[in-house]
């Protein structure tokens, strides 16, 4: 087969395709010539974007453009050694390519062979047809550079991004300028200047370069930082500026400059390249800052105060500034003298931490009720300070500062004195007179012996410096005192019935005064938990002695509803306002819970046992001792010294205590308390040793008439003597565990014991200290059978007052959790 060199119509079918493909092999091989010279043509524009050739010596500037011509003329001749131009073969090779069968190779031949032969003529058309239906199947070619092979290290790329770099950063009009080298190393030698400004950053602004910017005003914050350099001979750039507060004339010549707008004014730069710039000045606008009163209550003495703030760049500081005032306080009794200092009370506002402070709208949450403007009444003045120091103050505004509000009267009074001695020092003596008023007949009135003891030591202490309290002593004291106060209205209650009872005079004494809504709401909240408490334990103490008190055990239930119903009728009457019947049903329901009665059953101990006696004993002497210590608290309010006749005549006080003593000693020499040898009786014969030091310590103080100093001592043998009782219980306890005369177990009769040996916990004798057994207990039994049992029987132990208090602690707290 030969090629046919005539014009082939089949071309003529391929028309579109066939150009373009060869618009490509031209572009490929274009390229494949002069990728050397177009590299070297981005890189020479990139460096004279970048400024390079100008910043060169004159010398060498002329030798780097001679390298850059010898470099171009390689380029060409490169170029020309590598041009191939493709042919019309080329082309359809490369269509070809594309589709299987080469069909433009097929079609543009002629049969050679057997072109007289029939058949074969047949055979040669038949292929020509089917290669003619794959025309439509020829699609253009694209460029294929290859470009890799020929630069291994890709210069090529390296040029390009250069280039790029130099269009998004560079200066590309500068590339003009390599025409004329001359004028552009004269230009680099001439005055040039810099300038920047910087606004101050709490603005958020971002620097501005001053060269770039265009004609006309141009806006800077005051005290934004102007900082300029100018080059070439020293008076060949001059500036000249009226926007600073500078006064040395001689700095407009210098290279190096700095200073901040202070003023609208000029800044021109005068000489060789010069410009003026108009600077027009934003000064910073004062922040503003608004209260909402009137001051709001939160909680029991927590006071709330809601305000707005705002600033044109953000809000820095806030403060509330609280002051007395004088003009509108009740000048009667402790008030009624001249006060001394009585400082301000500043308080910071709450500022957002993270987002806009331009616009804040917050609420000041405080606790004031230990200072002294407390429930007084006070002028507030809010004030807000921004970033660039300005300040702005609120409309003052009068009220009076919530606080702690005290319901209990002793608490009322020991707070009201504290208020008089910080008001003036004048007002120690009168304080003095009325502290010994409260407390000479404490009976009834005060509860709470560690209050009542300390107190009396606040009293002692104003006594020695009536005349001149020191600062320091009087901050001391009023901390005391302010202790003392909150001792006496919370307490530290564990009894329910105690709890109770405070918990009722705490909101008679609310109803009585007319406190404000959510105080009542509060207190009546904690009356209802201390009622359920009380109610709980008057249920549990009622089961417990149920065989005995079953004729006289009330109908739970029923009082329970009545309970409730009187409750809610006494909220109703405090929402609706009606104060009078409130007090009065609250006066009731006093008299109600007081009517109800808990029965306390049997200590439980055996009769005959020597141990059982001994302990008895001990019981005895804790309940002397505790008889004795409060005949020597009553002696000691009515102002005696510890010597005289007690009240029941039963001697004088230390000869009671010695008394004590001794039977204690004869106690431990008969040794018939239960635990001996074992670790828990040693450790009761121990308490029982610090509980005879302590009583001796007693009798001493008693004798010295030092009421106070014996008191504690009586309090801390009351405390040995209740550890020791403790541990014989327990020693006594694994006693009777060990000798299988331990309580019944659980589901059985009283004496029956259980086969297996084991407690009511399921634990094996021995095994007192162990929470548990490793056994599985059920053995078989129903499971909810075998729990109902357990409950009841930790009920029926944590009821039991003869049982150590840590481990009726120990059973409540099963209970709780069960």
């Amino acid at each position: 087969m030969t090629q046919n060199a005539r014009p082939d119509p089949v071309l003529a079918q391929i028309r579109t395709p066939l150009r373009l493909t060869w618009a490509a092999l031209w572009v490929e091989a274009v390229l494949r010539a002069l990728w050397p010279l177009v590299s070297l043509a981005l890189a020479s524009f990139a460096a004279q974007a970048f400024g390079a050739l100008g910043a060169l010596p004159l010398d060498l500037a002329w030798w780097a453009l001679l390298a850059l011509l010898g470099g171009a003329v390689w380029c060409l001749i490169y170029a020309v050694r590598h041009f191939a131009r493709p042919s019309l073969t080329d082309v359809l090779a490369r269509l070809d390519a594309g589709v299987a069968g080469a069909p433009l190779a097929m079609l543009r031949d002629r049969q050679a062979i057997g072109a007289g032969d029939a058949a074969s003529a047949a055979v040669w058309q038949t292929h020509r047809a089917r290669m003619a239906q794959k025309l439509p199947l020829i699609r253009a070619a694209g460029p294929k550079l290859r470009l890799a092979t020929a630069d291994p290290f890709a210069l090529r790329l390296v040029a390009a991004l250069l280039a790029s770099l130099a269009l998004l950063f560079g200066t590309p009009s500068q590339v003009l300028s390599v025409a004329g080298l001359g004028a552009t190393s004269t230009k680099t030698e001439g005055p040039m200047w810099e300038a920047w400004a910087t606004p101050p950053a709490y603005t958020g602004k971002l620097a501005i370069y001053l060269a770039d910017q265009p004609n006309g005003p141009l806006s800077l914050p005051i005290g934004t930082q102007i900082e300029l350099r100018l080059y070439g001979a020293v008076g060949d750039l001059i500036l000249d500026e009226t926007i600073s507060a500078r006064t040395n004339g001689a700095e407009i010549s210098q290279s190096n400059q700095k200073f901040q707008v202070a003023r609208s004014g000029n800044l021109n730069f005068k000489g060789q390249g010069g410009r003026d710039f108009e600077i027009v000045a934003l000064p910073d606008a004062p922040p503003t800052i608004t209260a909402i009163p009137p001051l709001g209550r939160e909680g029991d003495a927590r006071f709330t105060l809601p305000f707005t703030a705002s600033d044109d760049y953000g809000v820095t500081k806030g403060t509330a500034q609280i002051t007395l005032d004088l003009a509108q306080v009740p000048r009667q009794f402790g008030l009624s003298v001249p006060p001394d200092t009585v400082p301000s009370a500043g308080l910071d506002l709450p500022l957002p931490r993270r987002g806009d402070r331009t616009g804040i709208a917050e609420t000041l949450v405080d606790d004031l009720s230990k200072n002294l403007l407390s429930n007084l009444p006070v002028t507030i003045v809010l004030q807000a300070t921004d970033a660039a120091g300005n300040t702005a103050q609120s409309a003052a505004f009068a009220d009076t500062l919530p606080a702690k509000r005290f319901f209990d009267p002793l608490a009322a009074a020991v707070v009201e004195m504290r208020r008089d001695i910080l008001w003036a020092r004048a007002n120690t003596p009168r304080a003095v007179q009325i502290l010994k008023a409260v407390t000479t007949a404490p009976e009834g009135f005060i509860r709470n012996q560690r209050a009542y003891l300390r107190l009396r030591a606040v009293i002692k202490a104003l006594e020695t410096d009536q005349t001149a309290l020191p600062d320091a002593k009087r901050s001391e004291l009023a901390e005391e005192m302010w202790q003392i106060a909150l001792l006496v209205e919370e307490g530290d209650l564990t009894s329910a019935r105690e709890r109770l009872t405070r918990a009722q005079d705490r909101l008679d004494e609310a109803i009585r005064k007319g406190a404000a809504p959510e105080e009542i709401a509060k207190l009546m909240e904690e009356m209802q938990d201390a009622l359920k408490d009380y109610m709980r334990q008057l249920a549990q103490e009622q089961r417990e002695s149920g065989a005995e008190t079953s004729q006289n055990e009330p109908d739970q239930s029923v009082t329970e509803d009545q309970l409730q119903q009187m409750l809610d009728r006494l909220q109703q009457l405090m929402e609706q306002g009606k104060t009078a019947e409130a007090a009065e049903l609250m006066q009731r329901l006093r008299e109600f819970m007081d009517n109800m009665q808990i029965a306390e059953g049997g200590s439980g101990e055996g009769e005959g046992s020597p141990s059982g006696q001994a302990m008895r004993d001990l019981g005895q002497a804790l309940r002397g001792q505790q008889d004795l210590s409060d005949d020597a608290f009553r002696d000691m309010q009515q102002g005696g010294d510890g010597q005289g006749q007690s009240d029941q005549g039963e001697g004088d006080l230390a000869q009671r205590q010695q008394d004590l003593q001794g039977k204690l000693d004869d106690l431990q020499r008969q040794n018939q308390l239960p635990g001996a040898g074992s670790e828990k009786g040693d450790a009761g014969r121990q308490a029982l040793d610090d509980a005879a030091r302590a009583m001796k310590d007693a009798e001493q103080a008693l004798r010295d008439g030092d009421l106070p100093r014996a008191l504690d001592g009586q309090a801390e043998a009351l405390q040995a003597l209740r550890e020791g009782m403790s541990q014989f219980n327990e020693a006594l306890a694994e006693e009777g565990q060990q000798n299988g005369t331990g309580e019944r177990q659980l589901g059985r009769s009283e004496g029956e014991e259980d086969p297996r040996g084991r407690d009511p916990l399921g634990r094996q004798p021995g095994n007192a200290l162990r929470n548990g057994s490793d056994e599985n207990l059920l053995g078989g039994e129903d499971v909810y059978r075998r729990a109902e049992e357990l409950l009841e029987e930790i009920r029926r132990r944590s009821g039991e007052g003869a049982r150590p208090e840590d481990e009726r602690t120990y059973l409540k707290r099963l209970l709780e959790l069960f």
